[in-house]
């Protein structure tokens, strides 16, 4: 069997899989929710049910911790980037649009249909940020990732409120986004974290 997200860019090879008779379990998370239901659903394909909702149990405890935290902190305008040449963000369907939500932010593209868009240099900065989020550094990241030369002049370039965190935990749908909605919560709020 072979496990797929919508959001990994093998979607495509579905249809190969299931020409040679192997399982495609495919997983579409939209949100924090969605990435837990996705657990269970595949922890009942494997048999796993008790560990997943152990897990589980304690991710939605940590979860908790960081909406206590950060519930009465004025959110914080985000713009997350994914590439800078060409600029691509987040949208609406992307469930990392969530976990800056409950980071205590906003993503300033909430609104933007789809997940994954191509968004121009000029309705980034006129969004004014006040953080700027680079994913970077995971197994497949680069940790040289800059800010895109439009969003230089940025709020959040000119306060030094540009954080790089770790895509392995943000750009893929799993246990580990807890650990990037914390990352996320620490950067966006440190002020709440250092206590």
């Amino acid at each position: 069997m072979v496990f797929v997200s919508t959001a990994s860019q093998l979607e495509a090879f579905t249809s190969e899989l299931e020409a040679h008779h192997i399982a495609v379990y495919v997983t579409d998370s939209r949100d924090l929710e969605g990435v837990f239901r996705s657990m269970e659903r595949i922890a009942d394909v494997l048999e796993k049910r008790q560990q997943a909702d152990d897990l589980i149990k304690q991710l939605k405890a940590r979860v908790a911790v960081v909406e206590d935290k950060v519930k009465s902190r004025p959110p914080v305008r985000v713009f997350y980037q994914v590439s800078d040449e060409p600029l691509y963000t987040i949208g609406r369907d992307a469930f990392i649009t969530d976990l800056i939500k409950r980071a205590g932010g906003i993503s300033v593209t909430a609104e933007v249909p789809g997940a994954w868009p191509k968004y121009s240099a000029e309705s980034a900065l006129a969004a004014r940020p006040e953080a700027i989020v680079l994913p970077t550094g995971g197994s497949m990241g680069n940790a040289n990732s800059s800010v895109a030369s439009a969003l230089k002049r940025s709020p959040a370039v000119a306060s030094g409120r540009v954080y790089k965190i770790n895509e392995d935990h943000l750009s893929r749908p799993g246990p580990r986004s807890v650990d990037g909605l914390e990352e996320l919560a620490r950067a966006l709020h440190p002020e709440v974290f250092s206590k």
